[in-house]
């Protein structure tokens, strides 16, 4: 009997050109490139990778930036040099929000998360989400304002927060850190406050997005990245994607009992690392050291700004960080030893207090991990500092943007206006970035 074609294995042709038009992007996205070096690079013959490029300037995401530049004791090479495309970075904006325990920050980004415009404000996120979400709704209106960009040419919103996040509904699930917020659907609350599209996820995961992509270990395919600060969390690495588990509650270290019979810490459970090393923790221990008479210089009524500030100094501080250091070492060797991740990177508040507390965690971490665990895995702090947050917000929106439904999305984004605003900040990460590859975690 003739052969038959099940349904199923029809070749579509539309899917196959949209995923090979995300394989170009990709590469712009990483740096400049000529026709000839994309068609080599992703094996499509050059008439193919035409038609891709004309619909892509046509949508405004993609220009020619002149010839290629003369090679040094090229020979004097003759013929005509191959006209440079470049991803058009301003042909939308992407807004990314880090909600802290203590803060909120609001930047405006371009498609390769460089900081258009940035604002930071003290904000307790205890006051709930109505607060908070009019406080990023006024600092969005002013980023937009600086920066001379109107909402529409915004592709979505991305933002991270310090608790639990439910991948599937985007609330939160019970945040010992976020009073008053168990149950709050974030995504959705901000979407309507600001009026576009958002994604939310916890903090410590977009930090290791951040770290993943811009970090020092950019493209490093197993990475654990660790928040320390009132909380404490991580981002898992596994592969080249972040791993959330089923609901995306993966990564709570901070609820670990490294203590059965330790004190209780704010998620109800005794001897968790978060009743030793949170931020909040390591004050209250400080001040009652200080008032039973352990010599320092930190005043009485010290602060955790006090305290990461005496660590390289004082003794009662790098006493008090070098302890904390020991709790989340023990914390992390289970983290090594679970996952054998080729780097861990520590960040949040508390990496402020620098060699004493970072020793600290190597030492006790080590020590604890089987040696097939820890040999030639660095355990360093991060390199992004406070800008982990927002780069991860952007990292995340650019997986969704990154995929057939975002891309029309974006094309829409682009088309909408094509006159260029003013130029983005210089960035203070390597351009090109060679760890990014297209195709959405989310």
């Amino acid at each position: 009997m003739p052969y038959s074609t099940p349904a199923h294995d029809t070749l579509d042709l539309a899917a196959i050109r949209a995923r090979h038009t995300l394989l170009l992007l990709g590469r712009l996205w990483q740096g400049d490139r000529a026709r000839v070096d994309l068609a080599r690079e992703l094996g499509l013959s050059r008439s193919a990778i035409s038609s891709i490029v004309s619909e892509l300037m046509e949508a405004g995401l993609v220009g020619e930036t002149g010839p290629r530049a003369a090679r040094c004791g090229g020979g004097g090479q003759a013929g005509r040099r191959a006209t440079m495309l470049a991803l058009n970075t301003r042909a939308a904006s992407l807004l990314a929000l880090d909600l802290g325990a203590s803060h909120v920050r609001v930047d405006l980004l371009d498609l390769r998360c460089r900081t258009l415009a940035s604002r930071t404000v003290a904000h307790d996120i205890g006051c709930g989400p109505g607060p908070t979400y009019a406080l990023a709704a006024r600092l969005t209106r002013e980023v937009l304002a600086e920066a001379g960009v109107g909402r529409e040419a915004v592709a979505g919103v991305g933002a991270g927060v310090p608790g639990p996040v439910d991948h599937t509904t985007g609330g939160v699930v019970q945040p010992p850190n976020m009073g008053g917020w168990d149950g709050e659907r974030v995504a959705a609350g901000l979407s309507s406050a600001l009026g576009l599209p958002a994604l939310v996820d916890n903090d410590a995961n977009l930090g290791a997005l951040a770290e993943a992509r811009f970090g020092a270990h950019r493209g490093q395919p197993d990475l654990i990245y660790v928040k320390a600060a009132t909380g404490i969390g991580a981002g898992v690495m596994l592969g080249g994607r972040l791993h959330r588990g089923v609901r995306g509650g993966a990564g709570e270290i901070g609820h670990i009992s490294i203590n059965e019979r330790g004190p209780v810490g704010r998620s109800g459970n005794p001897g968790s690392l978060e009743s030793y090393a949170a931020g909040q923790v390591l004050v209250e221990t400080a001040r009652a050291r200080r008032a039973a008479g352990a010599p320092s210089t930190l005043p009485p009524a010290l602060t955790l700004g006090d305290l990461i500030a005496g660590a390289g100094s004082d003794p009662l501080a790098r006493e008090v960080w070098a302890e904390a250091g020991h709790h989340l070492g023990v914390a992390i060797s289970t983290v090594l030893n679970l996952f054998n991740p080729g780097a861990v990177v520590v960040g949040g508040r508390l990496a402020g207090a620098g060699a004493v507390f970072l020793d600290a965690i190597r030492e006790s971490a080590l020590s604890r991990t089987l040696r097939v665990n820890a040999g030639g895995t660095p355990i360093e702090f991060s390199s992004l500092g406070a800008d982990a947050g927002v780069l991860g917000a952007g990292a995340m929106l650019l997986d969704q943007l990154f995929t057939p439904a975002g891309l029309r999305h974006l094309g829409r984004i682009a088309s909408v206006g094509r006159s260029p605003p003013p130029p983005a900040r210089p960035s203070p990460f390597p351009s090109p970035i060679p760890s990014f590859s297209p195709g959405g975690t989310l």
